[in-house]
């Protein structure tokens, strides 16, 4: 597991932190203190790990990350961790279009090509 405070290289991503498929890593974004967890095997482990960090719960959101794709095709916001009724979030996916945008902008900032 390993957490994105500075920006890092896609390329590094892939050939360092892609331990668990093929294709697809695991993230949990910060949309507070604007950091990425990554490379687990399930959400959950990420939002510990960050937990344990000092973020909270309310601002942890999971994604899967698809870098070898477009630019667009790159998030997936999509996680059991995002299941959360009591912030209006009542599905696996992120519902809310603003949290949505500041995902994007928090990776497109911190995974640089």
């Amino acid at each position: 597991m390993k957490i994105i405070y500075t920006p890092i290289s896609r390329n590094e991503i892939l050939e360092n932190y892609n331990s668990f498929f093929r294709k697809m890593i695991k993230a949990v974004v910060d949309i507070d203190k604007q950091i990425i967890a990554l490379d687990a095997e399930l959400h959950a482990d990420l939002e510990e790990i960050l937990l344990e960090n000092g973020s909270n719960q309310e601002n942890l959101w999971g994604i899967n990350l698809y870098l070898e794709e477009n630019k667009d095709k790159q998030i997936e916001y999509t996680a059991l961790i995002n299941i959360r009724p009591s912030l209006d979030n009542r599905s696996m996916e992120v519902e809310n279009l603003q949290i949505r945008d500041e995902i994007m902008k928090i990776v497109n900032r911190l995974i640089i090509s």
